[in-house]
């Protein structure tokens, strides 16, 4: 960002005093800031009264080491803790109150909140699973324990997009804080339709969840071979997403009829969601960008939710076909052989 992130201005206060207004706002107990670097800096610009300070000496050991220190300094009479990212300020304290209020009802181990069928932040976390955070290493956040209680998730749909708005350029800063200032939320991030842009009918459809770089090297092979290409993202406008057909903004695939191959290339923000969809809703190929590790992962846990061997061998993870291939237009390319063979196999098949 060029500057300390914590401290850049938004809407006339810093990012960091708009997130803790947000969650003063809320039902929360008390409020744990951990600081690392530039520490002493942030203190001096920003009030913190009622707040208990942290200062991760660790910091540059990554994410795990500030998820430590800060679950180490909740009061122990809390039965859990949210945690609540500086980097997202657009978070109402009505969705931090509506996370609560279905923890205490439903005692899940963890609530994530889930906005139009995306998962988002912040995260809440019975004390029960403190332990396992308190193990955390390197640059990993709470997203590697869910792995382990599949079955104690509640995610609670929220209607707050800010759950999935973080600032992580100086154009996040200056598009969001514009659309917040102006009250224009919905025509500044999302269009009008779920749905837009070219529309092939006729066409199989490829369906890529997300735009990372694979992702983005895939939309372009679709269309040279003459897919209709939809690119699902919550928060992507057209022309951010150039060779595209349509974009989905919901993650509901029942929206999508027809013969369909997904691919979810979206570095875990969506993937167990988007894997889920794909399968009941009758996709012809369904694969995971991802190493082996997190494919197993995601298998077990749809196993552990019933999901029948049948079903599990539609997935295929890590995508793609074995041809050595290294950056992501290798790796898209490998993709799309698979796709292209499995559409050969089906039709082939009486």
């Amino acid at each position: 960002m060029g500057s300390l992130k914590q401290l850049l201005p938004l809407d006339g206060r810093t990012l960091l005093e708009r997130v803790l207004e947000n969650v003063r706002g809320s039902q929360a107990g008390e409020i744990v800031l951990v600081l690392g670097q530039s520490a002493e800096a942030i203190r001096e610009k920003i009030p913190l009264d009622g707040v208990r300070v942290v200062v991760n000496e660790a910091y540059r050991e990554g994410m795990g080491t500030s998820l430590r220190a800060g679950i180490a300094q909740v009061s122990p009479d809390a039965d859990a803790a949210l945690v609540v990212l500086a980097d997202q300020p657009f978070v109402k304290p009505e969705t931090i109150d509506r996370l609560i209020r279905a923890y205490r009802e439903q005692k899940p181990q963890i609530v994530i909140p889930v906005y139009r069928g995306f998962r988002g932040n912040p995260v809440l976390l019975d004390r029960s699973v403190f332990p396992e955070l308190l193990g955390l290493t390197g640059d990993i956040g709470c997203r590697a324990i869910f792995g382990g209680h599949t079955e104690n998730i509640l995610k609670s749909p929220v209607d707050d997009i800010g759950v999935l708005l973080d600032i992580d350029t100086p154009g996040d800063l200056e598009t969001l804080g514009q659309a917040h200032a102006k009250g224009e939320w919905g025509p500044a991030l999302l269009e009008a339709a779920d749905l837009a842009g070219r529309d092939v009918t006729g066409a199989p459809q490829l369906v890529v969840v997300g735009q990372e770089a694979v992702g983005k090297a895939l939309v372009s092979l679709g269309r040279l071979m003459k897919f209709t290409v939809t690119v699902v993202d919550p928060l992507l406008t057209m022309d951010q997403a150039p060779g595209a057909d349509r974009i989905l903004r919901v993650l509901d695939f029942s929206r999508l009829p027809g013969e369909k191959y997904v691919v979810i290339a979206s570095r875990g923000r969506f993937d167990e969601e988007a894997i889920e969809q794909a399968l009941d809703h009758g996709a012809a190929y369904v694969a995971l960008v991802a190493n082996r590790r997190r494919a197993q992962e995601l298998a077990g846990n749809l196993q552990s939710k019933g999901a029948g061997p049948e079903k599990l061998a539609r997935l295929h993870a890590p995508a793609g076909i074995e041809i050595g291939a290294e950056g992501p237009e290798e790796i898209a390319l490998s993709i799309m052989a698979q796709i292209i063979a499995e559409r050969r196999r089906a039709r082939r098949t009486p």
